[in-house]
């Protein structure tokens, strides 16, 4: 039987970088989600929660919180430079991330493809789509990466295809998958990115059983994806439209998803992101107590809080 572990992240409170006015403060972050019920958070943008281990642990212990992973991304395909160039300033990333969630209990890092266009502005920044070079790059330095970051701070790397990126359709991660080695580097399934992305998730699953390693529990408004479609909108501003929504209200229906995980006979952790950047303060908190209930009442067995 699964263990489906289900916790929240800053993403959900509207958390997208390390320090902004429109944010959050930290503080209300983390006493908003022990409110909703979770225990289980992640790191978010590195620098957004304190950096000294001591005073995070501390943090989170006050609270009844643990950590499951912290985040970074990557541009290893980059041309442009050495490939141990872009090597090296995406590990000077895990190093801190995976240095920091190693030192309170974490045992993941989720690792996201960069954006080929601006989320903000929608600037294309290169070329949607890679040349095979490009994707040796990718898939060659993320086995590298993983493995060096499991031999040296003992977190997992988790890729997590991401909107707007080279990872981003059903075809896409699949082409990733067969150029990774599971041993190192295995999915964060984000259902919504997936489904954002025109993606099945359950063929995903089925698919790939064997690297399903870790899940972001997320939903999307068909009509504003309709709309990101027809007119090729950027991912920020997809977001600002309300492009992922809380449960039951968008796609993929939950209940059948988790099912599927379920059947996988694994323990996996599956962390609430609902991209809502920027939003009121006062908008999280009502949002992530629902979506804790709605989850806990699918009928899934092995679903827990703990």
């Amino acid at each position: 039987m699964s263990t489906i572990r289900v916790g929240s992240a800053p993403d959900s409170w509207g958390v997208w970088f390390p320090d902004d006015p429109q944010q959050t403060p930290y503080t209300r972050f983390l006493d908003e989600v022990a409110e909703s019920g979770y225990e289980w958070i992640e790191l978010g943008p590195y620098g957004y929660l304190p950096t000294d281990p001591g005073k995070l642990s501390d943090e989170l212990a006050a609270r009844g919180l643990k950590l499951s992973a912290g985040t970074v991304f990557e541009h290893l395909h980059r041309d442009g430079a050495p490939a141990d160039e872009n090597w090296n300033s995406v590990w000077k990333q895990i190093e801190d991330v995976a240095k920091l969630t190693a030192a309170v209990g974490g045992k993941h890092v989720v690792v996201i493809p960069e954006m080929w266009r601006d989320p903000a502005t929608g600037e294309v920044l290169e070329d949607r789509n890679l040349t095979e070079q490009q994707w040796a790059k990718k898939t060659g330095g993320m086995n590298e990466l993983g493995k060096a970051m499991y031999e040296t701070y003992g977190v997992r790397a988790q890729y997590h295809p991401h909107a707007d990126s080279h990872v981003d359709t059903e075809d896409n991660v699949y082409r990733f998958l067969d150029g990774t080695d599971g041993r190192y580097v295995n999915l964060c399934l984000d259902t919504g990115h997936i489904s954002y992305c025109g993606g099945d998730n359950i063929a995903i699953i089925r698919r790939a059983p064997e690297r399903i390693g870790y899940l972001h529990l997320k939903q999307v408004d068909p009509e504003v994806r309709a709309k990101v479609e027809a007119e090729d909108l950027p991912f920020g501003e997809a977001v600002k439209l309300g492009a992922m929504t809380e449960p039951p209200l968008g796609i993929p229906d939950m209940p059948p998803l988790l099912a599927e995980i379920d059947k996988l006979g694994i323990d996996v952790f599956a962390i609430v992101e609902q991209d809502m950047y920027p939003c009121e303060v006062e908008a999280p908190l009502p949002i992530a107590k629902r979506t804790r209930s709605y989850l806990g009442s699918c009928g899934i067995p092995s679903v827990t809080f703990k």
